[in-house]
């Protein structure tokens, strides 16, 4: 993703997969700073620990929102279900530049915490963070202030949701398919395609594994296809700052970046005070 288009956010991981093989060696120890992580399991689990002594697992709609601050080192290894699935996501979120080395923390919120409403036309939303028709999710004091929505829109309904003017807001579809309309002129996922013999990039109507970006406007609309439409729709502040961005290590400058992987490499990474 574009750091611009999408500030304050940075990258958005669906890792899904029915193998075990292909998943099983997990996200062995790697550092974090910079940024704070979000990560939303649907399906299977996730085992992880840290550098600082913390450990535990995300179940099914379990959600763990990870601020790396100053640094952290850190795991994560996947499990499937009984039918060897797994299925989640990892947003990562940029911090402003006066808190990128603030102290880690995180926000483990099981599944029956985040807050689920159903609108009269069977539109059901998980809302994990921000305020939503009247519901607040459980995960706090995150500098992007963001708002972050799993929406499902039942078949063939039509459904607009509110979006705040000021931020950046995208969605990302992963079950069923769709189309979004609205005054913020979204567009689908570029995609390459052969055309009349000739190889072209074709931008897609809206379906599963596809990304909308969104311009200013106060509203989204979307219409579901045969099947209805699952996504999740995440909004936050810009930041408006410069990144430099080495792995999953995110500051502001070359030398700031620079300093950060030479702490790694002499062993002071991590700070303990």
């Amino acid at each position: 993703m574009k750091t611009a288009e999408f500030d304050p956010f940075l990258l958005l991981d669906d890792f899904r997969n029915d193998r075990p093989a292909d998943y099983q060696a997990g996200f062995p120890w790697h550092p974090h700073r910079g940024i704070e992580t979000i990560t939303y399991v649907l399906a299977g689990s996730v085992d992880h620990k840290d550098s600082l002594g913390n450990n535990g697992a995300l179940g099914a709609g379990d959600v763990q929102w990870m601020t790396a601050g100053s640094g952290i080192l850190h795991q994560e290894m996947p499990k499937g279900d009984l039918k060897g699935r797994m299925h989640g996501f990892q947003l990562w979120a940029n911090l402003p530049s006066s808190l990128k080395m603030t102290g880690p923390r995180y926000q483990d919120i099981k599944a029956g915490e985040v807050p689920e409403v159903t609108d009269d036309d069977g539109t059901r939303v998980r809302i994990v963070c921000g305020d939503f028709w009247g519901k607040r999710g459980p995960v706090e004091g995150v500098t992007a202030d963001p708002r972050y929505l799993d929406v499902w829109v039942p078949s063939g309904k039509r459904k607009t949701l509110p979006v705040e003017t000021e931020r950046h807001a995208f969605a990302y579809v992963f079950e069923g398919s769709g189309s979004f309309r609205s005054a913020s002129q979204p567009f689908g996922v570029l995609t390459e395609k052969e055309v009349d013999g000739n190889e072209a990039l074709v931008r897609e109507s809206v379906g599963n594994r596809s990304l909308v970006l969104f311009d200013s406007g106060d509203e989204v609309t979307v219409q579901a296809g045969d099947e209805g439409i699952r996504f999740l729709l995440v909004s936050g502040k810009p930041i408006e700052e410069p990144v430099a961005w080495y792995g999953p290590i995110v500051m502001n400058t070359q030398a700031e970046l620079q300093k950060a992987v030479s702490e790694l490499r002499n062993g002071t990474f991590i700070r303990t005070g």
